[in-house]
């Protein structure tokens, strides 16, 4: 059987765009643990409500004896922020890192069911726009922008379903969460995610859709609140969030570069504990 011959244009352009997706494919993976398999039945399947009998994952939380770093975002310019409840349950003294060695200190709300607290400064920065009321799908991809490690880093993952978190020790209660295969992460990060703890999720339209609160490196998995949980947050905080700046578009290919544009604009910032009760 006799084929056409390609035209040589044709041929290079083909060779650039298999670089080009293999380039992709090993930038999302990079440095990331090893995900649990999918599950192909549930793939795309929207997520049901929280249930007593989702699967639990059980967290040991020792009292805080020092300070601690984690990360923070904007949900309204007129300095609202969220940020992990662990992060800065128990300090006397929180701060938004504003710059080298300057911080803006931060008035503390804890909220009592969840994993998510609310800081008040005075000023903030542009708001991430929400996504709490929208309909998630096993398989769904999440952007965790922040701090791992003490340093600017970010991961990636995709959605796996519902799970109980039980916390023992410190804040002990139990909540719903979502758990997420991570499939990558910031290239030479290596190891836990320490850091990354009140880091927005965001959806491909970079909007807010839960509170990064926990890993599990050997599992591969990044927990992350309840849509609900943190919709209750800002609720009870009874702050006025004011309008919200138009998303941005998130992709495995510019996530990084999204992170960077965040993080420069302080609508994702550093929180540190300065001092523990």
């Amino acid at each position: 059987m006799h084929f056409p011959r390609l035209p040589d244009w044709s041929v290079y352009l083909i060779i650039v765009l298999a670089l080009v997706v293999v380039a992709l494919g090993r930038q999302e993976r990079l440095n990331a643990p090893p995900a649990p398999p999918p599950l192909p039945n549930e793939q795309g399947l929207l997520l049901g409500p929280a249930s007593a009998f989702d699967p639990a994952v059980v967290v040991d939380m020792p009292e805080k004896t020092e300070p601690a770093v984690g990360t923070a975002f904007s949900i309204a310019d007129r300095g609202i922020w969220v940020t992990a409840r662990h992060v800065v349950e128990g300090c006397a003294k929180v701060a938004i890192v504003v710059g080298e060695g300057r911080g803006v200190a931060a008035k503390v709300h804890i909220d009592p069911k969840g994993d998510a607290a609310i800081l008040i400064t005075e000023g903030g920065a542009s708001p991430l726009p929400l996504g709490l009321d929208r309909g998630l799908r096993r398989g769904d991809r999440a952007y965790h922008p922040g701090f791992p490690q003490g340093r600017p880093g970010e991961a990636t993952s995709r959605l796996l379903g519902r799970e109980n978190l039980v916390i023992r020790g410190r804040g002990a209660r139990t909540e719903p969460v979502l758990a997420w295969a991570e499939t990558g992460r910031t290239e030479n990060l290596v190891g836990d995610l320490e850091g990354l703890s009140g880091a927005p999720a965001l959806d491909s339209a970079g909007r807010v859709i839960g509170v990064t609160v926990a890993e599990a490196p050997r599992r591969g998995r990044i927990y992350t609140t309840a849509p609900e949980t943190l919709s209750h947050a800002i609720s009870d905080s009874r702050q006025p969030l004011g309008g919200f700046a138009a998303g941005e578009s998130v992709t495995p290919g510019n996530y990084g570069i999204v992170a960077d544009g965040l993080r420069r604009d302080l609508r994702v910032a550093q929180v540190i504990c300065l001092s523990a009760t």
